[in-house]
Protein backbone atom coordinates (compact mmCIF):
# COMPACT_ATOMS: atom_id res chain seq x y z
CA UNK A 1 0.00 0.00 0.00
CA UNK A 2 1.42 3.38 -1.00
CA UNK A 3 1.70 6.07 1.69
CA UNK A 4 -0.78 8.89 0.96
CA UNK A 5 1.63 11.43 2.49
CA UNK A 6 5.02 10.71 0.91
CA UNK A 7 4.16 8.16 -1.80
CA UNK A 8 6.51 5.49 -0.46
CA UNK A 9 5.64 1.83 -1.12
CA UNK A 10 7.30 0.88 2.17
CA UNK A 11 4.33 0.70 4.59
CA UNK A 12 3.44 -1.85 7.25
CA UNK A 13 0.18 -3.02 8.80
CA UNK A 14 0.17 -2.17 12.52
CA UNK A 15 -3.33 -3.43 13.40
CA UNK A 16 -6.24 -5.22 11.64
CA UNK A 17 -9.79 -5.70 12.84
CA UNK A 18 -13.23 -6.38 11.40
CA UNK A 19 -15.38 -3.37 10.53
CA UNK A 20 -18.85 -2.59 9.20
CA UNK A 21 -20.58 -5.65 10.65
CA UNK A 22 -17.75 -7.95 9.50
CA UNK A 23 -18.16 -6.90 5.84
CA UNK A 24 -14.79 -5.11 5.76
CA UNK A 25 -11.36 -5.19 7.38
CA UNK A 26 -9.98 -2.01 8.92
CA UNK A 27 -6.19 -1.83 8.75
CA UNK A 28 -4.09 0.70 10.63
CA UNK A 29 -0.88 1.27 8.69
CA UNK A 30 2.39 3.08 9.23
CA UNK A 31 4.88 4.41 6.71
CA UNK A 32 8.45 3.29 7.32
CA UNK A 33 9.74 6.23 5.26
CA UNK A 34 8.00 9.31 6.78
CA UNK A 35 6.45 7.76 9.91
CA UNK A 36 2.88 8.80 9.03
CA UNK A 37 -0.05 6.63 10.11
CA UNK A 38 -3.21 6.06 8.09
CA UNK A 39 -6.20 3.73 7.92
CA UNK A 40 -7.40 1.60 5.01
CA UNK A 41 -10.52 -0.51 4.56
CA UNK A 42 -10.63 -3.75 2.61
CA UNK A 43 -14.00 -4.95 1.24
CA UNK A 44 -15.14 -7.79 -0.95
CA UNK A 45 -16.18 -6.63 -4.40
CA UNK A 46 -18.28 -9.26 -6.12
CA UNK A 47 -18.41 -7.51 -9.47
CA UNK A 48 -17.73 -4.16 -11.08
CA UNK A 49 -20.93 -2.13 -11.11
CA UNK A 50 -21.56 0.44 -13.82
CA UNK A 51 -24.03 3.24 -13.14
CA UNK A 52 -26.13 4.36 -16.09
CA UNK A 53 -26.88 8.07 -15.66
CA UNK A 54 -30.06 9.78 -16.88
CA UNK A 55 -28.19 11.19 -19.88
CA UNK A 56 -27.01 7.68 -20.84
CA UNK A 57 -23.41 8.09 -19.63
CA UNK A 58 -21.89 5.05 -17.96
CA UNK A 59 -19.59 5.51 -14.97
CA UNK A 60 -18.20 3.12 -12.34
CA UNK A 61 -20.15 2.94 -9.07
CA UNK A 62 -18.48 5.09 -6.42
CA UNK A 63 -19.26 4.03 -2.88
CA UNK A 64 -17.64 7.23 -1.56
CA UNK A 65 -19.97 9.42 -3.64
CA UNK A 66 -23.01 7.60 -2.28
CA UNK A 67 -21.69 7.99 1.28
CA UNK A 68 -21.08 11.70 0.67
CA UNK A 69 -24.60 12.48 -0.61
CA UNK A 70 -26.24 10.45 2.15
CA UNK A 71 -24.01 12.24 4.66
CA UNK A 72 -25.15 15.60 3.28
CA UNK A 73 -28.81 14.59 3.63
CA UNK A 74 -28.15 13.57 7.24
CA UNK A 75 -25.97 16.54 8.19
CA UNK A 76 -26.72 17.82 11.71
CA UNK A 77 -29.12 14.93 12.29
CA UNK A 78 -28.80 12.37 15.12
CA UNK A 79 -27.28 9.74 12.82
CA UNK A 80 -23.74 8.48 13.39
CA UNK A 81 -21.06 7.99 10.75
CA UNK A 82 -21.30 4.27 11.52
CA UNK A 83 -25.02 4.26 10.65
CA UNK A 84 -24.27 6.07 7.38
CA UNK A 85 -21.63 3.46 6.57
CA UNK A 86 -24.14 0.68 7.32
CA UNK A 87 -26.65 2.30 4.94
CA UNK A 88 -24.02 2.55 2.19
CA UNK A 89 -22.83 -1.03 2.79
CA UNK A 90 -26.41 -2.31 2.60
CA UNK A 91 -27.03 -0.52 -0.69
CA UNK A 92 -23.71 -1.72 -2.14
CA UNK A 93 -24.50 -5.33 -1.13
CA UNK A 94 -27.93 -5.11 -2.79
CA UNK A 95 -26.35 -3.77 -5.97
CA UNK A 96 -23.60 -6.40 -6.06
CA UNK A 97 -25.94 -9.30 -5.29
CA UNK A 98 -28.54 -8.19 -7.86
CA UNK A 99 -26.63 -9.99 -10.61
CA UNK A 100 -26.72 -6.90 -12.82
CA UNK A 101 -23.52 -5.22 -13.98
CA UNK A 102 -25.28 -2.04 -15.15
CA UNK A 103 -27.68 -0.27 -12.81
CA UNK A 104 -29.65 2.91 -13.48
CA UNK A 105 -28.80 5.84 -11.23
CA UNK A 106 -32.54 6.13 -10.49
CA UNK A 107 -32.50 2.64 -8.97
CA UNK A 108 -29.63 3.59 -6.68
CA UNK A 109 -31.49 6.75 -5.69
CA UNK A 110 -34.60 4.73 -4.84
CA UNK A 111 -32.54 2.33 -2.71
CA UNK A 112 -31.01 5.30 -0.88
CA UNK A 113 -34.43 6.84 -0.26
CA UNK A 114 -35.80 3.52 0.99
CA UNK A 115 -32.89 3.19 3.42
CA UNK A 116 -33.13 6.79 4.62
CA UNK A 117 -36.85 6.52 5.19
CA UNK A 118 -36.28 3.95 7.91
CA UNK A 119 -33.40 5.84 9.55
CA UNK A 120 -34.33 9.53 9.65
CA UNK A 121 -37.47 11.18 8.21
CA UNK A 122 -35.80 14.60 7.83
CA UNK A 123 -32.81 13.10 5.98
CA UNK A 124 -35.27 11.19 3.81
CA UNK A 125 -37.06 14.40 2.78
CA UNK A 126 -33.76 16.25 2.26
CA UNK A 127 -32.46 13.51 -0.02
CA UNK A 128 -35.76 13.37 -1.90
CA UNK A 129 -35.73 17.14 -2.44
CA UNK A 130 -32.50 16.88 -4.42
CA UNK A 131 -33.11 13.47 -5.99
CA UNK A 132 -36.62 14.37 -7.15
CA UNK A 133 -35.59 17.96 -8.00
CA UNK A 134 -38.13 19.88 -5.91
CA UNK A 135 -38.73 23.41 -7.23
CA UNK A 136 -41.22 24.87 -4.75
CA UNK A 137 -42.38 24.46 -1.16
CA UNK A 138 -45.52 22.77 -2.47
CA UNK A 139 -43.29 19.96 -3.81
CA UNK A 140 -42.15 19.25 -0.24
CA UNK A 141 -45.71 19.27 1.06
CA UNK A 142 -46.94 16.94 -1.69
CA UNK A 143 -44.04 14.55 -1.13
CA UNK A 144 -44.57 14.43 2.64
CA UNK A 145 -48.31 13.92 2.19
CA UNK A 146 -47.70 11.06 -0.28
CA UNK A 147 -45.13 9.50 2.11
CA UNK A 148 -47.65 9.58 4.94
CA UNK A 149 -50.26 7.91 2.71
CA UNK A 150 -47.74 5.22 1.72
CA UNK A 151 -47.13 4.41 5.40
CA UNK A 152 -50.82 3.70 6.05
Amino acid sequence: MRCPFCGSDNTAVKDSRPAEDNTAVRRRRGCDNCGARFTTFERVQLREIIVVKRDGKRVPFQREKLARVIGIALRKRPVSDEQIEQIVSGIARKLESSGETEIASQDIGELAMESLRGVDPVGYVRYASVYRDFDAPSDFAAFIKQSELDEE
